[in-house]
């Protein structure tokens, strides 16, 4: 029996075995504090900025070698270098040394506590991750102001690696051929790190909470990135079971990247359109390499966050017209600003709302700023020369706020139209239904645009009245609850009506107990994480929809979400065993079989 078993969340499939090697590059527990006398002070101050300045060279240095295969994330690599060089980090630890009289790595700690503050109070997942970004790029400076910098390139054999965090930088020092994977206490789902280690196909773990105190040095360690677990050394029987079990996934991924190409085409016919989700410019080669038929949600959120300005039309059109040529002729859409509320921006500062999910947020907030709103707009209207290019506008409530938003569009055409800037006059506009008020009405809703997208994330939220990330009411986040499966039919059918294309771009859509269901309806696309296509299209293609549309039939007429989640399961663990073995992610894993 192993000496212990612990848990984290996986942000990169695989297993792999072999000897733990810790790196610790923050220290930050033993950081030391003490009083500087008033005539140090502006030597404490050159030793910060010193260290800031190494940091940014050592970051520069990597990021100039970045090899060929992480060449999509280069832009990460200069995100973290740019709040490296942003003054305002170094200017507040600056204040700190000064007001304060403490060592600069103490100040530094305080900075960065204080952006903590800020960054942990957004509800939404994502935002609040991207505060690993500000925490990393601090500690790259406090390496050098404690003297602790160790280099993964001088880790010998064929190790995995522990650490407290690791950031992008650090991830593109990894030699594949040498460490077979890692794992860290920091960092969530989202994080770059994570990204990155599925660009690389080495199995990796974040947010391991006992890593330190359950590994040491030299321990036989398991890294099960499939069931987001570590066995640290494991028996004689569990090693057998578990390369057993590597042996069977790397078959499996073999078999379903070499067919993730292919339509998702059910066995009779029916084709679905398998789109990704992105955020990051860098994904697209994941999206591609994956089987993705274009991106069916482009997170437009992410260019305004981190910096202290508003981004220019230029620099956004730059960065839309670069996602809509390299996928073109692929179809790429635009999800307008979901920005306000939990989602601040420095510029317009933090709103004091009661409930702020259902406050100034998304199309909201955009209509409150139509400034801000045409700005983006004019560049989302310039990369649409490409013809590949929709947009979408998120949490529309009624009527009167969709033909506001479409007013601000048709001013953003009149204005680039005045300065001869080319648009395409035809591009597809479309809205997210993602609010219960937007079901009920969406026959209406349907005449006025040219697609539906429902986002189920926040539709499952406000339909239930809950919190997805409260741990009190999370377990009443049920995407097969009556309800649930009710408001998406009925969107469904209300877009097929009108003759106009619905995707459905929420988590659901990477969940293979639902994916039948959804075909059973007759959704035209859905749109998922690029590393979820092809299992997902492969679950698509031992479909017929003859199956989809009973089942679709028995489990709508269920009064209970009990009774639908048995029925559900039982038919479709029956169905794909060997899938639902390696999508342990989205399951508990007790249901897992085998």
């Amino acid at each position: 029996m192993a000496d212990k078993i612990i848990t984290g969340i996986p942000v990169s499939s695989g297993i792999v075995i072999g000897k733990a090697v810790f790196v610790n590059r923050s220290h930050r527990s033993v950081l030391p504090r003490h009083t500087v006398s008033a005539d140090m002070v502006e030597a404490e101050k050159g030793r910060l900025e010193n260290a800031f300045l190494v940091a940014g060279q050592e970051m520069e240095s990597i990021r100039d070698k970045v090899p060929g295969e992480l060449e999509q994330h280069r832009l990460i690599l200069d995100s973290h270098l740019m709040m490296l060089r942003d003054p305002k980090l170094m200017g507040r630890a600056k204040e700190h040394i000064q007001t304060l009289r403490v060592n600069a790595e103490w100040a530094l700690e305080k900075a960065v506590s204080e952006l903590a503050q800020a960054f942990l109070g957004f509800d939404d997942v994502y935002l609040k991750e991207r505060f690993q970004d500000v925490r990393q790029v601090a500690d790259r400076v406090q390496t050098h102001l404690l003297g602790t910098v160790r280099d993964l390139t001088t880790i010998g054999g064929r190790a995995i690696i522990m650490a407290h965090d690791l950031t992008p930088a650090d991830t593109v020092e990894i030699d594949v051929s040498r460490i077979l994977g890692f794992a860290t206490t920091r960092g969530g789902k989202t994080s770059h790190t994570g990204i990155m280690a599925r660009t690389l196909g080495i199995p990796a773990l974040v947010g391991v909470q006992e890593l330190e105190n359950s590994v040491t040095d030299g321990d036989l360690v398991v890294i099960d990135g499939i069931k987001g677990r570590i066995v640290v050394n494991p028996d004689e029987e569990e090693l057998f079971e578990y390369n057993t079990l590597a042996s069977r996934f790397e078959e499996y991924q073999k078999k379903i990247i070499r067919r993730c190409l292919l339509p998702a085409e059910t066995s009779d016919g029916f084709r679905v359109k398998v789109l990704a989700n992105i955020e990051l410019l860098e994904e697209v080669t994941a999206v591609i390499d994956n089987g993705g038929e274009g991106i069916g949600l482009y997170r437009t959120e992410y260019s305004y966050l981190n910096r202290t300005d508003l981004p220019t039309e230029d620099e956004l059109a730059e960065k839309y017209v670069d996602l809509a040529s390299i996928m073109s002729p692929r179809k790429v859409v635009f999800r307008t600003l979901d920005l306000g509320s939990d989602k601040n921006i420095t510029e317009f500062g933090q709103l004091d709302e009661a409930n702020p999910a259902m406050g100034l947020r998304a199309i909201r907030f955009c209509l409150k700023h139509p400034e801000l709103f045409k700005v983006q707009l004019r560049a989302i209207l310039r990369a649409s020369v490409y013809g590949n290019v929709s947009l979408m506008f998120p949490m529309i409530s009624g009527l009167r706020e969709l033909r506001r938003a479409k007013a601000r569009l048709k001013e953003a055409q009149l204005e680039l139209s005045r300065r001869g800037v080319p648009y395409n006059p035809d591009m597809p506009v479309g809205i997210m239904v993602e609010l219960p008020s937007a079901v009920m009405i969406a026959e209406l809703l349907a005449r006025e645009v040219d697609f539906f997208s429902i986002g189920t994330n926040d539709l499952i939220q406000y339909s239930m009245g809950i919190d997805r990330t409260n741990p009190n009411v999370s377990y009443l986040y049920q995407p097969l609850h009556p309800a649930i499966l009710r408001s998406i039919k009925q969107v469904v059918d209300a877009a097929h009506q009108a003759g106009i294309e619905v995707s459905l771009c929420g988590e659901v859509a990477s969940d293979p107990f639902c994916v039948p269901i959804l075909m059973g309806m007759q959704i035209d696309c859905i749109s998922l994480s690029p590393q979820a296509i092809p299992g997902i299209k492969r679950i698509i293609r031992q479909t017929r929809m003859g199956e989809c549309r009973q089942l679709l039939r028995d489990v709508i007429s269920q009064q209970t979400v009990g009774r639908i989640n048995r029925m559900v399961k039982d038919s479709i663990f029956k169905k794909y065993p060997e899938e639902l073995m390696f999508f342990a992610s989205l399951l508990d894993s007790e249901e897992l079989p085998g």
